[in-house]
């Protein structure tokens, strides 16, 4: 799992690189789950990417956010997520919706923009 999580980390270093926004400095929030308590976790986000951790105490209750933003991504997706039959269709499917949240769905906390609309105003590469 540590391995996955990485790879997750390494896909948005990357997203972010290509928007010109530096993780430096940025807080990573999370619960105390055992692989975001890797020493080879903590290590790349704070010696590696001079990003702050953040570890939630109540576990879901201290990242309403997420929960929510996942709890609205499994009602949304439902059927397509039940339909997938193989490991590779699962990944393959929620690689195009989060593409699909990051780049076209709108947010009204944002300006009713996309993510990565937003996150171009930002501009915060050294």
């Amino acid at each position: 799992m540590t391995t996955l999580a990485l790879q997750t980390w390494e896909r948005a270093r990357q997203t972010l690189a290509m928007r010109e926004v530096c993780p430096k400095g940025m807080i990573i929030h999370h619960d105390q789950d055992p692989v975001l308590n890797s020493y080879a976790w903590t290590s790349q986000l704070l010696l590696d990417d001079h990003a702050r951790v953040s570890y939630a105490l109540n576990g879901a209750r201290d990242n309403t956010e997420m929960e929510s933003f996942f709890s609205r991504f499994k009602t949304e997706n439902c059927s397509m997520l039940l339909d997938t039959q193989t490991l590779n269709e699962l990944i393959a499917l929620v690689a195009e919706r989060m593409d699909y949240y990051n780049g076209e769905r709108r947010y009204s906390t944002i300006g009713c923009r996309a993510p990565l609309a937003f996150i171009e105003t930002l501009k915060l590469w050294p």
